[in-house]
């Protein structure tokens, strides 16, 4: 059974990898998810708590850039 976990992004992070983090977990554009963050109102606060909930993702050895 492969159980997935919400978790900030290691590797597609701007601030904290938060929406990064989202963007990996459903398999979405990053770029979608930064969208509705922006456009969503009182997400300032959601994106804080997540920043400060969310554990660390995985750390990769090498990375693509």
């Amino acid at each position: 059974m492969n159980t997935r976990r919400l978790t900030k992004s290691s590797t597609d992070s701007s601030l904290h990898g938060v929406c990064g983090g989202i963007a990996e977990f459903f398999g979405i554009s990053s770029f979608l998810v930064r969208l509705i963050f922006i456009m969503t109102p009182a997400s300032l606060i959601v994106y804080i708590l997540l920043a400060n909930m969310l554990p660390d993702g995985p750390r990769r050895l090498y990375s693509k850039y």
